[in-house]
């Protein structure tokens, strides 16, 4: 990824970025015509198989693409980068929502945190569909074998999420390759296809989608329930710029990735006016019977490829929420020591199993879970849209005619997708939904517990120049060696650090007060990364800065210490930490302190589930790469 600021890639740099950003930022939307085409004539939509049905579909599959990937992503959301980065969290920093707190900007914060939920929804839908319509081509080439589809797939599926704790970084390296030859052999079949009737190029007329919608009226909308399946993967043009920057992933999308894909959807619909009973897999149907075995494999590495990505935006995703205090601490794992961004979660790679591998074996094919995918990825569509309007207007200070002449056309499009796949809601389309519900009350009770627990801990806290000027007047016992005490508040001391004093009566000759603080860019220059300052009595405070996008690490931090004259063994050096136990309130006294004005507006129940996260968080021991045997926890009540 290349620096804020750097020069865009041109040549051979653009080229290779381009090539890396297929298997990474389109292999979700790459796989769509797997099944896409086929939905939108399934029986449920009541659209016939007719000349004209079939035109009116395909010219609005052109334009779904046209609009909602090539303007929407690629021309206006690509200016919303936060320092190189994109994505829904990234979005929100742009807002800065700790700066101010009105309802406007709680409005805001609430649907970027629920776009954000939506996403996991995704990345346990991608996984079963992508692989589940890969393997319909076993049902095609061998009728016999449609019982193992299902079986085969979660077979597949099962053994993607065992391998995520090996790291991608062996596999990255094929998912170029094994995207280009899928986007390629999509082509191929798709200009084979277009050969059979070239008239079909016509669809591209917009004409024929307004015909469409003026034949069926309310009917015709609800086929954009299944139309919507073409746009699947869109938000990852977005969430993965920060990766390969815009250049590339426009370059790979104008020359290859659009190009494939409308040729192939243009190349089904030609084969359903030449041949009608093809509407059973059009996709399949399209490939000669000698290639129907390699086509199989083709597809189901791209379907592989397609799930990684999602499954590896799962897991930068909730380092952005822990970093930006939306999550309690996980167990994150570096898997490569070369690309910072090669992470794996446990917590949540088990957990997208298993919510996959149960939709797989709810609904059984791809056409039933197609009835799930588009509420989530509508959903999404509108939160980056109306954050994009917020950002435009506050950030940018575009003037309101600017901003709505963008956004409207944008809204309105999106949420005729959203109405028409709310018909899904009783058929699975509940499935992200109950996903994104349970996210997003997990996300804003830790945001807001937290909120009520630092506040609680300011009230209480002793001034820094205070205890200091304390420290100096009644020169407490020091016994020899360096402490380092943790504090989330680099104005006041430690409460750990009264603790100690209090109990133990002495102090270390050196002592250090150590805050992380996680700033709201995705990165942090290495010059700005610690801040030193020395208070006198032996007493230093180290503030270290950090980005979302970054794991903090105290061992390094430390390292980075020397080189500003401050040595710190490892071996002489005691943590000490504070380990909070916390006890919900069912309603607190009415004393007009904010912590407690707070907490009475959090209902007793998320006051236990804040308990319930808090106690099961990682340890921050763990967390920060702090050795063991060095540390010293000192805990105490709070009631909240």
């Amino acid at each position: 990824m290349s620096a804020p600021g750097a020069a865009a890639p041109t040549g051979k740099q653009l080229a290779a970025l381009s090539f890396a950003a297929l298997g990474v930022v389109y292999g979700d939307i790459g796989t769509s015509p797997l099944y896409a085409l086929k939905e939108c004539f399934a029986p449920n939509h009541g659209v016939p198989l007719t000349a004209a049905n079939i035109y009116g579909v395909l010219s609005l599959i052109f334009w779904s693409l046209t609009v909602l990937v090539a303007f929407k992503y690629l021309v206006v959301m690509v200016r919303a980068d936060n320092r190189g980065e994109g994505g829904i969290l990234a979005l929100l920093a742009l807002l800065r929502p700790n700066e101010v707190r009105t309802r406007r900007r709680w409005l805001l914060i609430s649907a970027g945190l629920l776009g954000s939920a939506l996403l996991y929804g995704d990345g346990i839908i991608t996984p079963a569909i992508s692989v589940l319509g890969a393997m319909d081509g076993l049902a095609v080439a061998a009728p016999a074998l449609q019982p193992l589809v299902m079986w085969i797939s979660l077979a597949i599926i099962v053994v993607l999420f065992l391998v995520q704790r090996r790291g991608t970084a062996g596999i990255g390296a094929i998912f170029g390759p094994v995207t280009l030859v899928w986007f390629i052999c999509i082509a191929v079949l798709g200009v084979a296809g277009i050969s059979r009737e070239p008239a079909v190029l016509r669809a591209m007329n917009p004409w024929y989608a307004m015909d469409f919608f003026l034949r069926h009226g309310l009917a015709g909308v609800t086929v954009l329930a299944a139309v919507v399946l073409v746009v699947t993967g869109g938000e990852a043009l977005y969430a993965d710029m920060g990766h390969f920057g815009k250049r590339p992933i426009r370059l790979a999308w104008f020359g290859l990735v659009m190009p494939a894909l409308v040729l192939n959807y243009f190349g089904q619909g030609a084969l359903l006016l030449t041949d009608p009973s093809a509407v059973a897999n059009p996709f399949y149907r399209l490939v000669p019977s000698w290639g129907l075995y390699p086509m199989i494999a083709i597809a189901t590495a791209a379907a592989i490829t397609a799930s990684q990505a999602l499954i590896s935006g799962s897991f930068s995703l909730t380092q952005q929420a822990v970093q930006l205090g939306y999550s309690p601490r996980v167990t994150i794992i570096h898997t490569s020591s070369k690309q910072k961004g090669q992470i794996y979660i446990p917590e949540v790679n088990w957990a997208l199993m298993v919510a996959c591998v149960a939709l797989v074996l709810t609904f059984r094919d791809a056409g039933s879970l197609a009835n799930t995918y588009g509420v989530a990825i509508t959903g999404t569509m509108m939160t980056t849209t109306l954050l994009f309007a917020a950002v435009a207007r506050e950030r940018w200070q575009w003037r309101w005619w600017q901003v709505l002449l963008v956004v409207v056309p944008l809204l309105l499009v999106e949420l005729a997708f959203f109405g028409a796949n709310l018909t899904k809601v009783p058929h699975g389309g509940w499935v992200p939904l109950v996903v994104a519900a349970g996210v997003f009350t997990l996300m804003s009770t830790w945001k807001r517990g937290r909120r009520i627990l630092a506040a609680r801990l300011q009230e209480n806290a002793l001034p820094l120049e205070l205890f200091m000027a304390d420290v100096v007047r009644r020169k407490p016992v020091r016994v020899p060696g360096a402490a380092i005490f943790m504090t989330s508040d680099p104005t006041g001391v430690p409460p750990v650090l009264l603790h100690h004093l209090k109990h133990n009566k002495v102090l270390h000759e050196r002592v250090t007060l150590l805050s992380i603080v996680t700033r709201e860019v995705p990165q942090v220059p290495e010059e700005e990364r610690l801040e030193i300052k020395e208070l006198g009595a032996g007493f230093w405070l180290v503030v270290g800065h950090y980005g979302f996008m970054e794991s903090p690490d105290v061992p390094e931090l430390l390292a980075q210490m020397r080189a500003h004259g401050r040595t710190q063994s490892m071996m002489e050096t005691s943590f000490y930490l504070g380990r909070e136990t916390l006890i919900a309130m069912k309603g607190r006294p009415r004393t007009g302190s904010a912590s407690d004005l707070l907490s009475r507006r959090m209902p007793y129940w998320r006051k236990k589930l804040f308990v319930l996260m808090t106690n099961n968080a990682r340890s921050a021991t763990t967390f920060f790469g702090l050795p063991p045997n060095r540390v010293v926890e000192l805990g105490a009540q709070i009631q909240f």
